[in-house]
């Protein structure tokens, strides 16, 4: 087979007829100027067109469900490979998405949770035993003479199916009611059931009335369905249709405490049965924050110190604030922060049972009621939580803010998984450590288990080792298990899909990587141009789009792009080892690495002056440490350290969030922090970070920038358009009456091809 991928005649975006020989099984760096064609070549020709050609081997059938990539404008491409692009794109943004589910190490602790986990009582804190039939009947009898109950045993639990056979073959057995999705049938009434959605059903082993003879009769019920069940058992009253759920093999004979399977779906929180049923496994919860309600407590009520209720053109708000501060007897001047407790505590969360009477005109009479007064938060909340106007969610959600839910303590799962340990640690405890501490944790459990729970978690204690030493060797060793991979920074996510890549073993694959080292300390890159090699040494050819000068020397073969940008570039200036690149005069890349040029290092800085600082204090966020910085105003300030040292979480979480809200009342929720001082020099703050810009395809950078609104009216403005009354709308691509109706004001048409890619042809 040929060791080359060998390109001839590349032409997509500004590439200008590239022919180049890429040998296989190497570790190649793209380099070049930014706009030279690194990223046209790479990911939009050979990416595209192995992924193109991969994907057209299969199936017409197969191929309907795939997306597609276009042919690249290339003559000829040989010595493809199947390719993967791992790109900086955010993983998810799924609430319910961390780095734990990403990576599929929390598949495996469920596993492993599920299989050599202990129960412990919340009571008592002692590990759960199994209970006798005869402490089962104890407590049956318990419900007091008299009482109607139904014995129940639930086999089956949350499952999808028919269950048809299941049904005729207790019917068989004699059993002649069943409950399914808490209705009770007879078993030959019971109604055909969806196979695509779960149910529940429970057979009715017994119904009876208690008395001071039932105990033997109890006694055979309860076996019969323990043993229908696999050790479980629900006691229902007839009567108030509550139930008890008893366990043959976990429950605290002291609390009651039940559990009633130890599966990993227990441990899922994107499972309803292993959810926490306050916050549906999402950890967090949403409240109406006070400081946002009331944001400056310098204002008074009259003021507008209540922000809600500050702007509303209607008089019943202001009415309300005057009938409670008459009857707490105090002025509607006084500043907020200065009123009594007690009137703050009213006006926020209400006043309870206590009546207050409140008078109100409405322009043609006046009335006066004595009510309980709701209070500013409740108000909020009912109306958020009532509303089906996205206009009036949006406004209230200015005052939302999310904290840890106190039921799980931000665990996302019920009492239950939490109550299962692995050497005396839940689940929870263990995605709040780091990838660093996890990993060292792991690696100790083996020992610390019995024999029989060593043989049954060596495999997966093996998949969950594997997967934490590729994340480390990546430098992601800083996050935490539990962080939500919507926070990730794009170079972060790459690195994670890197180090699945890594533990996938694949060989003969072509990946293409979009600069990995983006976002990464220089302590951390020898790690990852490590793993790059690894992924290289297992038969695989590895592209990198790169601007790294360890990368760049570090390639087995490099391509350096250019000469310039734009329509200045799309050409191979050179090409081959580091050093017959920086041999080449007329690679730039290769100037600046043989030391021929060089940026100059200002030899003059520029001194900030003394009353010229903007000054946070206390700044506790994340990881940071009650850190205090100050920062001189007018000058170029750079803020850097290891990755996971907090510099996001100062200036990105804290000090931009904190100005945004001070100076442009943003919504904003910065991170915990005592002061912020210096806010008089500043009067706006921007932030300019990764996130993409455009949001439909029609945008682009005339339209970004907001150039394009001058042109318009420029247009609208000639004699000609006058005349015939066109405004600045008619030279609009996005509005009906200025685009094209015919593609909607795209520039092109969509041809849809099912099982081949789809064509998009200029519109004529």
């Amino acid at each position: 087979m040929d060791d080359f991928i060998r390109v001839r005649g590349a032409r997509e975006h500004n590439l200008k007829a590239v022919d180049v020989d890429i040998p296989r099984h190497r570790l190649v760096v793209v380099t070049g100027l930014s706009g030279s064609g690194k990223s046209s070549l790479a990911f939009d020709t050979i990416y595209a067109e192995g992924q193109r050609k991969y994907v057209e081997s299969l199936s017409a059938y197969a191929r309907q469900f795939l997306e597609l990539m276009q042919k690249p404008d290339v003559d000829q491409i040989s010595g493809l490979s199947p390719a993967i692009s791992i790109e900086q794109k955010t993983t998810s943004r799924n609430p319910r998405s961390t780095v734990a589910t990403v990576t599929e190490i929390y598949d495996y602790m469920r596993l492993l949770w599920a299989r050599v986990g202990v129960p412990y009582s919340p009571a008592t804190g002692l590990p759960i035993e199994s209970q006798t039939v005869s402490q089962m009947v104890d407590r049956i009898l318990e419900e007091g003479d008299g009482a109607r109950l139904y014995l129940l045993a639930p086999i089956v639990r949350g499952r999808k199916g028919e269950y048809r056979k299941e049904l005729a073959d207790l019917q068989r057995r004699g059993f002649q009611r069943v409950k399914v999705d808490g209705e009770l049938y007879e078993i030959d009434e019971v109604p055909a059931l969806n196979k695509k959605l779960k149910h529940d059903i429970d057979v009715v082993v017994d119904r009876l009335v208690i008395d001071p003879e039932s105990a033997g009769r109890l006694a055979d019920s309860v076996e019969t369905a323990l043993e229908l069940s696999d050790g479980l058992l629900t006691v229902e009253n007839a009567d108030s249709k509550s139930s008890v759920v008893l366990s043959a093999r976990f429950a605290c004979p002291v609390s009651g405490f039940t559990i009633d399977e130890i599966e990993p779906r227990l441990f899922s929180f994107n499972n309803p049965y292993g959810a926490c049923p306050v916050c549906d496994g999402l950890g967090r919860k949403l409240y109406m924050d006070p400081d946002l309600v009331v944001p400056e407590p310098r204002r008074s009520l009259k003021d507008g110190a209540i922000e809600p209720w500050a702007n509303s053109t209607a008089q019943y708000y202001t009415q309300t604030l005057e009938s409670l501060a008459a009857f707490f007897d105090v002025k509607l001047t006084t500043p907020w922060g200065e009123l009594p407790e007690r009137v703050r505590e009213v006006i926020l969360y209400g006043s309870g049972k206590t009546k207050i009477p409140l008078r109100y005109e409405d322009g043609l009479r006046a009335y006066d009621v004595e009510r309980p007064f709701e209070g500013v938060i409740p108000n909020l909340e009912r109306r958020w939580r009532e509303t089906d106007s996205a206009w009036l969610k949006d406004e209230l959600g200015r005052f939302l803010a999310s904290a840890p839910c106190e039921a799980c303590g931000g665990h996302r799962l019920k009492p239950e998984a939490l109550a299962v340990k692995v050497d005396a640690r839940h689940i929870g405890e263990i995605t709040q450590l780091s990838i660093d501490d996890a990993a060292r944790w792991f690696q100790g459990l083996d020992g610390k288990l019995r024999a029989k729970d060593q043989a049954i978690a060596q495999r997966i204690l093996k998949e969950i080792n594997e997967r934490l030493g590729f994340l480390v060797k990546v430098g992601l060793g800083y996050l935490t298990l539990a962080r939500d991979s919507g926070t990730l920074s794009g170079g972060e996510s790459q690195r994670i899909r890197l180090a699945s890549q890594i533990g996938s073993g694949l060989t003969g694959v072509l990946y293409v990587l979009d600069e990995p080292s983006i976002g990464l300390h220089q302590r951390d890159n020898d790690r990852l141009l490590e793993t790059l090699q690894n992924l290289r040494d297992l038969g695989n050819t590895v592209i990198v789009v790169e601007h790294d000068e360890d990368a760049i020397r570090q390639a087995d073969h490099l391509i350096d792009m250019g000469p310039g940008a734009g329509v200045h570039g799309g050409m191979v200036v050179a090409q081959g080892t580091p050093d017959e690149v920086m041999a080449r005069s007329e690679s730039l890349t290769g100037q600046y690495l043989a030391g021929h040029r060089a940026i100059p290092v200002p030899a003059q800085r520029r001194k900030p002056k003394k009353t010229h600082w903007l000054t946070l204090e206390g700044a506790r966020a994340n990881n940071l440490l009650d850190v205090t910085a100050r920062i001189p105003l007018g000058t170029f300030t750079c803020v850097t350290g290891v990755s996971g040292s907090g510099k996001s979480s100062l200036i990105v979480d804290t000090l931009y969030p904190a100005i945004a809200k001070a100076l442009h009342g943003a919504r904003a929720h910065p991170g915990a922090h005592d002061r912020l001082e210096g806010l008089a020099r500043i009067d706006k703050v921007v932030d300019i970070d990764q996130s993409p810009i455009g949001r439909t395809p029609r945008s682009n950078p005339a339209t970004y920038t907001g150039a394009f609104t001058p042109i318009r009216d420029w247009f609208a403005g000639l004699p000609e358009a006058r005349a015939r009354g066109y405004r600045p709308g008619r030279f609009s691509f996005n509005v009906k009456g200025g685009r094209c109706e015919a593609c909607q004001g795209d520039g092109v048409i969509k041809i849809e091809m099912h099982f081949l890619p789809d064509v998009y042809v200029t519109c004529d």
